[in-house]
């Protein structure tokens, strides 16, 4: 499929129905929201057409609804929010992973587990390990966590944001993506909740309607879209915005990915 250069989603908005767009990367940069990409919400809005955040963010989606708030989005666009977090608290309220748990991850994502934190113990007597990130104090030390874990590979870790990267404003930070793909090359079994994995699309799509994904990471967004066989955009000006400086390095992107996208933007825009 030849991926098609979108100037404008006003070109092409009639042929869907509802919308799938990611937060990070597309709606804001982790610091402030991106004024187009909002732009592009107020008309879909406008034009009554459903709007779905996806995000693969490790927490509650009442944090995230929160958080956006704190950026100035508007509180009408807050009502259809799913989060990778969201989808792995229901297994874990369940004990499908076990009871006790050991938390790896930074301190702010306690939220997610608030219900059920009287589970939470050491990585020795953990059931599973929650990943939901990095810790703080070792946010670059990528070694610090193939020693810490290479001796509990027999143990689950549940992966609660695919990601292997985000940019926060113009700063590269690895997500828990990146901790689950040194677990596995330890030899360790990771559960990811979250985009591109089908589970988290089936809580947010209605048969009925076609459904249009917007996204900039091929891994998680687009590869996701590919998995459930539905349209997407890609945004190039989010993670590989420093890859790309023209239309072929996308092409060849999609191929390194394996993956493809209906249209890619620079940014989501109207």
């Amino acid at each position: 499929m030849k991926t098609k250069k979108l100037d404008h989603l006003s070109e092409i908005y009639r042929e869907y129905d509802a919308f799938l767009i990611d937060l990070w990367g597309v709606m804001h940069n982790g610091i402030k929201l991106n004024a187009s990409a909002i732009n592009v919400v107020k008309e879909l809005e406008a034009k009554n057409k459903r709007i779905v955040f996806l995000s693969n963010a490790p927490r509650p989606a009442k944090k995230i609804a929160e958080f956006l708030k704190k950026l100035k989005m508007d509180e009408k666009f807050l009502k259809n929010i799913l989060t990778s977090g969201e989808a792995a608290l229901n297994s874990i309220k369940k004990n499908k992973f076990g009871e006790k748990f050991y938390h790896l991850g930074p301190q702010r994502d306690d939220s997610l587990f608030v219900d059920v934190k009287k589970n939470k113990t050491s990585l020795d007597k953990c059931d599973y390990i929650l990943c939901t990130g990095l810790f703080d104090t070792e946010e670059e030390n990528l070694k610090y966590y193939k020693d810490l874990l290479k001796d509990y590979t027999t143990k689950k870790m549940v992966c609660t944001n695919p990601d292997l990267i985000v940019h926060r404003g113009g700063v590269q930070e690895y997500c828990a993506g990146k901790i689950a793909e040194i677990f596995e090359n330890l030899g360790g079994e990771v559960v990811y909740f979250g985009k591109p994995h089908k589970e988290v699309y089936l809580s947010c799509l209605k048969k009925n309607q076609k459904t249009l994904v917007v996204g900039d990471n091929l891994k998680t967004d687009i590869k996701g879209a590919n998995n459930m066989n539905l349209d997407s955009i890609f945004i190039t000006g989010g993670i590989y915005k420093s890859q790309i400086n023209n239309e072929k390095i996308v092409e060849k992107l999609f191929k390194e990915h394996n993956v493809s996208a209906n249209y890619f933007q620079n940014q989501l825009t109207w």
